[in-house]
């Protein structure tokens, strides 16, 4: 069984993930696994450099600030970035889901609505948390301008769309209450797996 965990900028999706796994989920980071293969990927590389530029590389490594420039100003270049890396972090999925025998595991993505792969989740999750929030708590964990962070947040889908698609809603306020919140949904998975 394929759970899908997402959530907007900020929110805690990745806290939300090293939970799951402390229960001994099995976790797919997909945005990690995206940034793996633009660096390893050579089929992905020369998209990207096809589609950027020869700038979109310092060497064998993205250059990542020069993408995020581009891409988070101009939507239609974002969804050609999405177009090259995300069949990519698919096949990723496939291959490392074969080797799985947990009875359910945990798909983590930033975009797993606006890329369509919450098609192919048997649930979906949601973190929340109020905008603010997530605001200071990108502003502490990245280099990133208020602007910045208003900018991807625009990117994605609203915190309302994603909860109307959702089976489970994780508000990321307090860590202890969202850890608590994790083991029910765990438990309540594990019922509707067997």
């Amino acid at each position: 069984m394929i759970v899908g965990l997402t959530g907007g900028i900020g929110s805690g999706k990745s806290t939300v993930a090293d939970f799951f796994a402390e229960l001994g989920v099995p976790v797919f980071i997909a945005d990690t696994e995206g940034k793996k293969l633009m660096h390893t990927d050579d089929a992905v590389k020369n998209a990207i450099v096809d589609e950027f530029g020869e700038e979109a590389y310092k060497g064998d490594s993205p250059n990542t600030t020069y993408i995020a420039d581009i891409v988070f100003k101009d939507p239609e270049k974002l969804q050609k970035l999405n177009k090259i890396i995300h069949p990519a972090v698919g096949r990723s999925f496939s291959s490392w889901m074969k080797k799985q025998e947990a009875p359910y595991v945990i798909k983590e993505a930033a975009i797993l609505f606006e890329s369509g792969s919450y098609k192919d989740c048997d649930i979906v999750l949601t973190v929340t948390a109020p905008k603010e929030i997530r605001i200071q708590r990108v502003l502490q964990r990245d280099t990133a301008t208020r602007e910045a962070i208003e900018a991807r947040m625009k990117n994605q889908w609203s915190e309302e769309e994603k909860v109307k698609k959702s089976d489970f809603i994780i508000e990321n306020i307090n860590l202890d209450t969202t850890k608590e919140f994790v083991t029910k949904v765990h438990s309540l998975i594990l019922k509707k797996s067997i």
